[in-house]
């Protein structure tokens, strides 16, 4: 068996690598190429109730960096606009041809019980493993009363979610939307309602930019534009942090995490699997760069293992949980300092720059006897915050080095400063006491 076979809430895969609900798994011939290509598994693009959706031209827009690299897709595509039979024939086709591979069914429907019933039972007829139910679409499926305007109601969450399992006895997962104050609510709710795991993120909403000539938001439609779902690797940080407190809340912890979001290397799944997922989902880097990009993650995910020493994802899964702490419980006697490294410097200038102009003029620039310049941390100003490290171009030519100031671990409940830690709850019990939240 590879290093790299996981089970993501019961359901084996070879690999944790599966492509998300999105155009790449929107059919037959590209379900097979990607299989090809060595994906573990799909999320078949999210299925609806015929009569199907018009979906608008143009649909994408893009945030790209100065040197016109993507870093980011907006999109206003909305679910399979494909006959729901052509999509149900194709899956159970791909699944005879395919027994190794995973295909789990995306679906959305109105609220409304029979018509979630209905769709699940017909979905799962045709073979799937398990059922993914979004609720996180931003974008034209949330004006029709689905999507995230079901997945930003908590109770709804749950009511979906039980539906679907009432009838169906294959693995649920319930898609959540980052869209949302508190995540935790909704994997909550989805828990209650008997999910088996949860797919996070799904797309944030936004508009990517807009068009000065047109003056609309892009991507433009007959001269408008709407707001839709940004996903790519910008949104992988914010995809870490809500996996992140699934995984280390005592309520959700053991609620299986099928992880999305700005997923383009072996290392960005890594990162998610030692926050608690279980495998991961990739949609834009294959839109980017094709499928054949999972080599490189097989490849480098395997490596790592081998690096380590871990027999099996499972042996490093969840192992950066415990280091995920609240800001209070942070250490505030820890101190570092920037050190720059001489022989690495390009004499650029960018981290006294930064430094000098907006932190806290910890770098000195001199000339030197060659006729260069010379960059030098003043220890005495420098905080550690390290801003010099992530401006300068050069990898590892400043790192930050910790001091060893011989003061014990202290953290913010405990500093003689702090007379009460003050928390959500506690403020609103103090304004109902005070009168001060009367509408």
């Amino acid at each position: 068996m590879s290093k790299l076979a996981c089970n993501i809430a019961g359901i084996d895969s070879i690999n944790p690598f599966w492509l998300a609900s999105a155009p790449p798994t929107d059919k037959y011939i590209n379900v097979v190429r990607a299989f090809e290509a060595g994906w573990g598994g799909v999320v078949w693009k999210t299925l609806g109730i015929d009569p199907p959706v018009i979906n608008m031209s143009s649909r994408y827009g893009v945030h790209h960096d100065r040197a016109r690299n993507v870093i980011g897709i907006n999109n206003i595509e909305l679910i399979t606009d494909r006959p729901l039979e052509t999509n149900l024939r194709e899956i159970e086709q791909i699944r005879k041809e395919w027994p190794d591979r995973v295909i789990i069914g995306s679906m959305m429907a109105p609220l409304d019980e029979k018509t979630w019933k209905e769709l699940a039972i017909k979905i799962a007829n045709s073979g799937v493993h398990g059922i993914e139910l979004n609720l996180g679409c931003p974008h034209g499926m949330c004006e029709r009363g689905m999507g995230s305007a079901i997945g930003q109601v908590p109770e709804l969450i749950e009511q979906t979610t039980r539906w679907v399992k009432e009838v169906v006895d294959i693995p649920v997962f319930t898609k959540l939307t980052p869209n949302i104050t508190d995540i935790l609510v909704a994997a909550e709710a989805a828990l209650k309602g008997g999910a088996d795991a949860v797919s996070l993120i799904n797309t944030v909403n936004s508009i990517a930019s807009v068009d000065l000539d047109l003056m609309a938001p892009t991507p433009t439609v007959d001269g408008k534009g709407t707001h839709g779902g940004y996903c790519g690797s910008a949104v992988k940080p914010i995809a870490l942090h809500m996996v992140g407190e699934i995984a280390r809340n005592p309520d959700t912890r053991n609620l299986q995490i099928s992880a999305i979001g700005g997923i383009e290397t072996w290392r960005d799944a890594a990162e998610f699997i030692a926050l608690g997922a279980s495998g991961v989902q990739v949609c834009t880097a294959a839109m980017l760069y094709g499928f054949r990009i999972v080599d490189d993650m097989i490849a480098g995910l395997e490596n790592f293992l081998d690096e380590k020493g871990y027999a099996s994802l499972s042996a490093f899964q969840g192992k950066a949980i415990p280091n995920v702490v609240n800001w209070n419980e942070l250490n505030i006697n820890f101190d570092t300092k920037a050190f720059i490294n001489e022989d690495l410097c390009i004499e650029c200038g960018r981290c006294f720059i930064a430094c000098e102009d907006t932190s806290h003029q910890a770098i000195t620039m001199q000339e030197n006897t060659s006729g260069g310049r010379d960059f030098v941390v003043v220890d005495d100003e420098c905080v550690g915050c390290n801003l010099c490290k992530h401006v300068c171009p050069v990898p590892d030519c400043i790192d930050m080095r910790p001091v060893e100031n011989g003061l014990p671990v202290l953290t913010w409940p405990e500093h003689p400063k702090n007379p009460q830690r003050i928390d959500a709850v506690s403020l609103e019990s103090s304004l109902v006491e005070t009168g001060e939240n009367n509408d």
